[in-house]
């Protein structure tokens, strides 16, 4: 085996441990789907995260009523004239992307820090769809 080969292998494996991996995380429900929800990491003692997704392939009017998993007691939304309960409509036809820069969920009273790499479940409820089930990851 030359040098090179096991310089190259070297940074393959590097970039296969540094890279986030990429997760297509989607659940469909009777009239959306839920791509990719998503967390940051929290330190230690942090009492809030933001909740982030797409709600697309909307084919009948609904309303995302209500969040919860089990490492927040409660959830609220969050953003520009958000108010203090979860209620957020989705419209036919519509992309709804819930991030830090806009409108999202927050979830309150932390019961642990959310560390890189985890999920943990999570349910939306919608007020036609129903319960919708995911995985809440949690990335950088």
């Amino acid at each position: 085996m030359n040098r090179q080969h096991v310089l190259r292998a070297g940074l393959g494996i590097g970039a296969v441990l540094l890279v986030p991996r990429a997760r297509a995380c989607e659940t469909i429900a009777d009239h959306l789907r839920v791509v990719h929800p998503w967390t940051r990491a929290t330190p230690p003692g942090a009492t809030e995260a933001v909740l982030c997704m797409t709600i697309d392939e909307v084919t009948a009017p609904d309303r995302l009523i209500g969040v919860e998993t089990p490492v927040a007691e409660a959830a609220a939304m969050g953003g520009v004239g958000a108010g203090p309960t979860v209620d957020f409509p989705v419209e036919p036809g519509g992309v709804f992307v819930l991030d830090e820069s806009g409108t999202f969920v927050r979830l309150t009273r932390l019961r642990h820090p959310l560390a890189v790499g985890r999920e943990y479940p999570l349910k939306l409820s919608f007020e036609k769809s129903g319960v919708v089930l995911a995985e809440l990851s949690v990335d950088f």
